[in-house]
């Protein structure tokens, strides 16, 4: 079994509660014209709406004895056309990628999708809109959605993304019905992960319970940098050892090592900190030096990675700097 891209509508393990409260408002006859499903990145929200969506463009089909919420044919002709992005009657937005510029969802592509909801539905069911990363559309392209929300056409099912729902207009919010979605327990995801690949399931405890994240981590080498930040950690990164890091990491290829590194650095710091401060102990490493200060040194990992990547800093200079900082110098 391997991972399978969102908008083939895979099922979902572990978020089934959510999948029944949208089968059960469909099957209602009062369901919501507008959803703002919630949570972490990567925890599924994107698979949730596009298997709503073609759940809702299939029919609303009833599941056979055993099957769960939203259930679907392998072999439906609607799943494959929502997969294949050639569904009429659905539509799917997300930002813009641009080099060097902020991920954003512009005014004219929201304009088009209003055209779009303004149109009786091709085959007689509803009209689809998914909106990925919502809070990333720039303010006239809020305020054009917002209009539609206030007056939505008939049979149309709006469902906006969030992991940062506090950055949409509250009046955008107040016109949603919210859905919350929630990390895997650890065991599902690395039972999943193992699914996936055999011994990704280790990468479990690295990735907060988000399918997503785990992902990026199994194409990042997650792992291996997981050992490498433990190692660090564990043996203080002398300046010889540093340089050796520095020159792994600070590659013209590694940009996703360099990024996923100090990430893993920083959540083991923060890891150890709170374990220590709830009377567990924590790993050995943390006793070196006072909480206070393995906590600002995490601080200072973020604002590290953060700046050689926004300013295209010197990454081998950032190695060594986190390194210094490890060791409190």
């Amino acid at each position: 079994m391997s991972p399978a891209e969102p908008r083939t509508a895979p099922p979902l393990l572990g978020q089934e509660e959510a999948l029944r409260t949208l089968e059960a408002a469909a099957l209602s006859g009062r369901l919501h014209h507008t959803w703002l499903f919630c949570g972490p990145r990567g925890i599924g929200k994107a698979s949730a709406a596009f298997r709503f969506a073609a759940w809702l463009l299939s029919g609303q089909p009833r599941a056979p004895a055993g099957q769960g919420p939203l259930w679907l044919p392998p072999a439906s002709p609607v799943l494959r056309r929502v997969a294949a992005g050639a569904h009429p009657d659905l539509l799917a937005l997300a930002p813009d990628e641009e080099a060097g510029r902020r991920r954003t969802i512009k005014v004219e592509a929201v304009r088009a999708a209003r055209q779009f909801l303004a149109l009786t539905p091709a085959e007689g069911g509803y009209r689809c809109l998914i909106v990925d990363e919502a809070e990333a559309m720039e303010a006239p392209a809020a305020n054009t959605l917002l209009k539609t929300l206030e007056e939505p056409p008939p049979r149309t099912i709006i469902i906006l993304l969030s992991h940062a729902p506090g950055r949409l207009l509250p009046t955008i919010r107040s016109r949603c019905r919210r859905l919350d979605f929630f990390p895997l327990p650890e065991g599902l995801l690395a039972s999943l992960l193992d699914s996936w690949q055999p011994g990704a399931g280790a990468l479990a405890p690295l990735a907060g319970g988000s399918p997503g994240r785990a992902l990026a981590l199994m194409a990042a080498e997650g792992l291996e940098l997981a050992r490498l930040a433990e190692e660090a950690l564990a043996g203080g990164a002398g300046p010889e050892a540093a340089h050796a890091l520095a020159d792994r990491l600070a590659g013209r290829e590694a940009g996703a090592a360099f990024a996923t590194f100090f990430d893993l650095l920083a959540r083991a710091v923060e890891s150890g900190v709170r374990a220590a401060a709830a009377g567990q102990g924590g790993p050995g490493w943390v006793a070196r030096r006072p909480l206070a200060a393995w906590a600002e040194a995490s601080v200072a990992l973020r604002r590290m990675a953060m700046e050689a990547e926004r300013l295209s800093l010197d990454r081998r200079q950032a190695v060594i700097a986190a390194m210094a900082t490890l060791r409190g110098g």
